[in-house]
């Protein structure tokens, strides 16, 4: 999507994070978009001539048709930029099959894989029909099946994995509808947020991005994918990563 395009509408969920937030925030800048909807759980996302704060609850699927329904569309980009890593009691990710929990496993499947799949459910049938359209969701590289060398970290790779089945099957069924439009996952890279705080020892300089360089990346990345590559999982740097 460029200049040469007419002027865009897009949508962020979790735009009070910090990817979230940058996304919106790089979205807001570009001459071509027009007006971005900016969602965080308090409807607190940062305010501007072209982002319209509003309020949803990612484990709350009225609060989320609502806030589709307000947006009326049409709508040219949906961002899911929504992920939890560690409970909320602290506790997480698992090193070893034996921390396993049911509760565990519930609290981020319903925030991983459930919630996202509620905002393609109401956001969707808002996507334009007539030119590109898009719809990505923040997964992660340990979410690929092929890629797993390490193990561990078990609910929160299985409801990755999982993430990337579900946007795989959008893709194939939005395709019958918008033949143009582009579904996909995205691998951020190590950004220097609220999630990977804990686990960034280790992680080199070079490979800590900023929540601006990981939004202008994936935005990149976005912009120079077609229908066919729609159901696919990708990194910042474009790099196709197998499930």
């Amino acid at each position: 999507m460029n200049g040469s395009f007419p002027v865009l509408c897009c949508a962020v969920f979790g735009a009070s994070g910090g990817i979230g937030g940058a996304l919106a925030a790089a979205l807001a800048a570009r001459t071509d978009v027009a007006e971005v909807h900016a969602g965080s759980r308090r409807g607190d996302a940062p305010g501007g001539s072209k982002l319209r704060p509003f309020a949803f609850d990612l484990q709350d699927e009225a609060s989320i048709a609502a806030a589709c329904t307000g947006m009326g569309g049409p709508l040219d980009m949906v961002l899911v930029a929504t992920g939890l890593l560690t409970r909320a009691d602290g506790t997480g990710p698992e090193k070893s099959y034996r921390a396993l929990s049911a509760e565990g496993m519930a609290e981020l499947f319903a925030v991983n894989t459930i919630g996202p799949a509620l905002i393609a459910k109401h956001a969707l049938p808002l996507l334009r029909r007539d030119r590109r359209a898009v719809f990505a969701a923040l997964s992660a590289r340990v979410g690929s099946i092929a890629d797993n060398r390490l193990g561990g970290w078990h609910a929160y790779r299985a409801s990755k994995a999982a993430l990337n089945m579900l946007v795989k099957n959008l893709a194939l069924e939005l395709a019958r509808t918008h033949p143009q439009a582009v579904a996909v996952t995205l691998h951020p890279g190590t950004v220097d947020s609220a999630l990977s705080a804990p686990f960034q020892r280790g992680v080199a300089a070079e490979k800590l991005f900023t929540p601006a360089f990981s939004a202008g990346a994936l935005l990149g990345v976005l912009e120079g994918l077609t229908p066919e590559d729609s159901g696919g999982l990708f990194a910042w740097d474009g790099a196709e990563i197998p499930f």
